[in-house]
């Protein structure tokens, strides 16, 4: 799979460039899950890549996550089943489509906290990735009101799902956020 190719494919439908952040986000969150857990690091990264690429105005929620094998192959994309099972399943509240292996868990449960690091680093005076604590995002994490949109559960979901403890989780995602601070403009 080609990355450029599908961040090209990206731009061209995706005109939030904080959704393509967070897309950015996924992919080196993907990819660091992976490398814990045992899973091919390329694959996991293009599923986090991908996997709001069908998040667009005219998606309704009960299909968003089943339309992107499509999108990408009408631009000679092909997608593996496990991408897509992934990508399907990171919103099965709404579409149906349980979440059933690693990787799929796995995007489901960090999907929501990416975004959970960003609203902490925003409040940060410098506004800096690099400035943000695992010490810090978890005390904000029980404050339902701070990023009221964060589905906690679904974080907390990892401990089980894929046997991290939170604090393990949140240090995974946090560091490879930093990895990739340029890109997120943080």
């Amino acid at each position: 799979m080609d990355r450029d190719k599908i961040l090209t494919i990206i731009n061209q439908y995706i005109d939030n460039k904080n959704i393509v952040k967070h897309m950015l986000a996924m992919e080196a969150f993907m990819r660091a899950l992976a490398k814990k857990l045992g899973g091919d690091e390329n694959e996991w990264g293009i599923t986090g890549l991908v996997h709001d690429l069908d998040y667009i105005d005219s998606t309704p929620a009960n299909k968003h996550g089943l339309l992107v094998g499509e999108m990408l192959e009408k631009e000679g994309v092909i997608l593996s089943p496990e991408i897509l099972s992934a990508v399907a399943a990171h919103n099965w509240h709404n579409n149906g489509v349980e979440p059933k292996s690693l990787m799929d868990w796995a995007l489901f449960c960090g999907d929501s906290l990416t975004g959970l690091i960003v609203a902490c680093t925003l409040v940060l005076p410098s506004k800096k990735l690099a400035d943000l604590t695992v010490k810090s995002i978890l005390k904000k994490f029980p404050q339902k009101r701070f990023a009221a949109g964060t589905r906690r559960e679904d974080i907390k979901m990892g401990e089980e799902k894929l046997d991290i403890p939170l604090e393990e989780f949140v240090d995974i995602c946090l560091k490879a956020m930093q990895g990739i601070n340029k890109e997120l403009g943080l």
